[in-house]
């Protein structure tokens, strides 16, 4: 009685094989012959439930027994948020008869994707795999429910349901898309397609690289006059980008980031793009590190290199999130301050659009510029200034306009006023932010502004 209530407690079924609605409609037609007069009626439906009871008992001896068939989910352990990946079930039937397999799965509500609809013809003793595509749709841990199978034969009379516990999950990540585009477009020498400069590494910089013979057109400032004394031949000294330097992002994650930018929040493509540029100065030898705020400190990972600091990179965005408050600037920049002495490249991604929050951004940013490198990426609101150009008539729109335009009028004001600082600031649609740091990024490395 205790097993039966559990069972109907968690949705289970009682029993593992049960009627199909062929078998119902064979009942029935077997007993409509019941209705045909005489001894010859009694004899035409005997002899029509014999057949069925008959055919019932065949079905039950072909089904497979529940260890005799196998399914199993393959998935990848992280995925990117809008970007799509595949998702593989594999069938191993060791019956030796053929039979027809229908799939139920439970998928949880931040991966859009459908398990197959249609039955599946499994061989007998054989494996057969099936793909589907997936897509991530909200960041964070997602856990699949517990898969099922539905097998019947070639008549159909009967089905066994057979349920697989499968604790599985998908860890929803900041999008990898501009991450993977970005390495396959870098090793076929087509970064202009992401909008990304062609800048000379060599020649440039501040570190020393060696020494080589001077050709026509290098610059004069160049040569190593000891070395072409020593060899009598002009001998010119090669540079290339410094390596090994600190590259932090500084991700504010106040309300200005909770407005949508067209599908998903600003917030997602910050968090894309600060992984882009993670990614390319951690593969340019840079340490990579983070700080996300919004009124008190969300998260803090110290500049490292390697692959060990993407994943770790990758984990922490994976757990933030978005609020309603207002950013403390303050306890950013000081935990910058006790944090990061040296000197560093620091990306801050933010929104500032009113004169007061500037000042008070300028004060805190205008001091870590006097040790660090500071790029403020301030994230162009496009709802908002297609908003300032109505396209309709009325006195509605022309309020709306009005107030747009005014907040258009006062960002502008705060980002000339950081640039009045000597701050360097980059304003961009989250559309072109990506490629926009990473360019930044590398004309900072070649003029050896670090």
């Amino acid at each position: 009685m205790t097993s039966l209530r559990e069972r109907l407690r968690a949705r289970r079924p009682i029993w593992a094989v049960y009627p199909t609605a062929r078998l119902a409609t064979l009942v029935l037609a077997a007993g409509a012959l019941w209705l045909i007069p005489g001894i010859v009626g009694r004899i035409v439906a005997t002899m029509a439930v014999i057949v069925v009871i008959g055919l019932v008992a065949f079905e039950y001896l072909r089904l497979p027994r529940a260890k005799q068939v196998h399914a199993e989910r393959t998935a990848p352990e992280t995925i990117g948020l809008g970007d799509a990946a595949t998702l593989t079930y594999v069938l191993h039937s060791e019956w030796p008869w053929p039979t027809r397999v229908q799939l139920f799965d439970v998928f949880p509500p931040g991966i859009d994707g459908a398990p197959p609809e249609a039955k599946l013809a499994l061989a007998g003793a054989s494996e057969q795999s099936v793909s589907i595509p997936i897509t991530g749709q909200s960041r964070g841990r997602q856990p699949f429910g517990d898969m099922a199978l539905r097998i019947t034969t070639r008549l159909g009379l009967l089905a066994r349901l057979i349920r697989y516990p499968t604790p599985t999950g998908i860890v929803v990540v900041p999008s990898m898309a501009n991450v993977r585009r970005f390495r396959l477009l870098a090793l076929q020498n087509r970064l202009s397609e992401a909008g990304v400069r062609a800048l000379k590494q060599r020649g440039e910089g501040t570190a020393f690289a060696g020494l080589r013979e001077y050709v026509p057109g290098d610059d004069p400032r160049q040569l190593d006059w000891k070395a072409t004394a020593r060899h009598g031949r002009l001998i010119a000294r090669e540079q290339t980008v410094e390596r090994s330097q600190a590259v932090i992002t500084l991700i504010d994650c106040g309300r200005a980031m909770t407005q949508l930018a067209g599908k998903f929040p600003r917030f997602e493509h910050v968090l894309s793009s600060a992984l882009l540029l993670s990614d390319v100065a951690a593969t340019g030898g840079d340490r990579v590190g983070l700080i996300a705020f919004d009124d008190e400190i969300r998260a803090f990972v110290p500049p490292q290199r390697g692959r060990q600091a993407l994943t770790a990179l990758r984990t922490t965005m994976s757990g933030l999130d978005a609020t309603l408050t207002e950013p403390d600037y303050a306890s950013a920049f000081r935990l910058l301050a006790t944090r990061q002495r040296r000197r560093a490249l620091v990306v801050f991604f933010t929104d500032v659009i009113d004169e007061r929050a500037a000042r008070q951004f300028v004060a805190y940013a205008g001091r870590a510029a006097m040790r660090h490198a500071v790029v403020v990426v301030a994230i162009q609101n496009e709802a908002m200034l297609n908003a300032a150009r109505p396209t309709t008539s009325g006195s509605l729109a022309l309020f709306r306009s009005a107030a747009a335009e005014e907040l258009v009028r006062e960002r502008e004001e705060a980002l000339a006023r950081m640039r009045r600082a000597g701050i360097n600031v980059l304003d961009v649609p989250p559309s072109r932010m990506a490629a926009a740091v990473v360019n930044r990024y590398l004309e900072i490395k070649s003029r050896g502004l670090l």
